[in-house]
């Protein structure tokens, strides 16, 4: 199954009342309308998000002619990375939303598909997924290819678009697919 393209945008619909209130709580969501009926995204991709849900998004500050003043710059993606009163409440939401039968939050990385290193949407919640820390192909795995990564990115030797795309089509495969494993 392919991935749609990253300038689709699926809204997200609440889950349950109190996933409500943690996102109004957090400035998420505004307003006191009824409760939307659950989204349901797939765990059958696994390490991979369902893509109908996190379809990925990007940084629009960041291109291949900014990446000198953004992502290269050691430090950078601290000054966009979103607070974790935002990624808590949201992982919250989407951790029911996978229907994950273990909802301990500790066991989830809320982890950006196209990570922030490489120019990802910084709180866009397409872009945005609980990632298990657990099971085969753990958020500890993907960051180790999103360092590698950045690193070819900013010495020249992957272009920025491809590692995007790469990583955001499958991240387990994105070094292969780029000649850098």
């Amino acid at each position: 199954m392919s991935r749609p393209p990253l300038t689709w945008r699926i809204p997200r619909q609440l889950t349950v009342a109190a996933c409500s209130v943690a996102l109004a709580t957090a400035g998420l969501i505004t307003g006191t309308g009824a409760a939307h009926a659950a989204t349901s995204c797939s765990q059958s991709n696994l390490p991979l998000p369902d893509p109908s849900c996190t379809p990925g998004a990007y940084n629009p500050d960041v291109t291949q002619s900014t990446i000198n003043s953004t992502i290269c710059v050691s430090g950078w993606t601290s000054t966009v990375r979103p607070p974790a009163s935002y990624t808590n409440a949201l992982k919250v939401k989407q951790i029911a939303e996978y229907g994950y039968s273990d909802t301990n939050t500790a066991d989830y990385e809320e982890d950006h598909l196209v990570p922030l290193e490489l120019g990802g949407a910084p709180k866009d919640p397409n872009n945005l997924w609980p990632e298990p820390r657990y099971g085969s192909g753990t958020a500890g795995n993907k960051d180790q290819v999103e360092n590698k990564l950045k690193r070819a990115v900013c010495n020249g030797t992957v272009n920025l678009d491809d590692a995007r795309s790469a990583i955001a089509t499958d991240w387990t495969t994105a070094l292969a697919q780029l000649g850098l494993s």
